[in-house]
């Protein structure tokens, strides 16, 4: 079964930057295959895994964007283009977002955005 693709709005202050179309990776399952396996994401789509502080790479042919989160939706660390057999993580994260490299460059995002689930 899988977990269902989600709207999440990305604010800076009172203004809406971008919707992005995430698949929920809420349960352990999910959070350890990501995006192990899948072509690499496409504009404006993603994976937010939660709960999650920590990312690798290994075994992926391409390099990805991450957004990590705090409890609030946050974004407390960006980083950008994380290359096949790395890892990153962030230790106040709660969850993270997973992006197309160079996706979050392209859509302005930024620490001090805030991630929320679109009504």
């Amino acid at each position: 079964m899988s977990a269902p693709i989600r709207p999440v709005q990305v604010w800076r202050g009172d203004r809406l930057l971008v919707e992005l179309q995430l698949f929920r990776a809420f349960s352990p399952w999910q959070r350890a295959r990501g995006l192990l396996g899948r072509p690499s994401p496409g504009a404006l789509q993603g994976h937010w895994l939660q709960p999650c502080n920590a990312v690798h790479s290994w075994f992926m042919g391409y390099a990805i964007d991450l957004l990590f989160l705090d409890a609030s939706g946050r974004v407390i660390k960006r980083v950008v283009a994380l290359q096949p057999w790395r890892m990153a993580a962030c230790r106040h994260a709660r969850s993270v977002i997973e992006l197309a490299a160079g996706e979050a460059r392209r859509l302005s995002i930024e620490e001090g955005d805030l991630c929320l689930s679109a009504p």
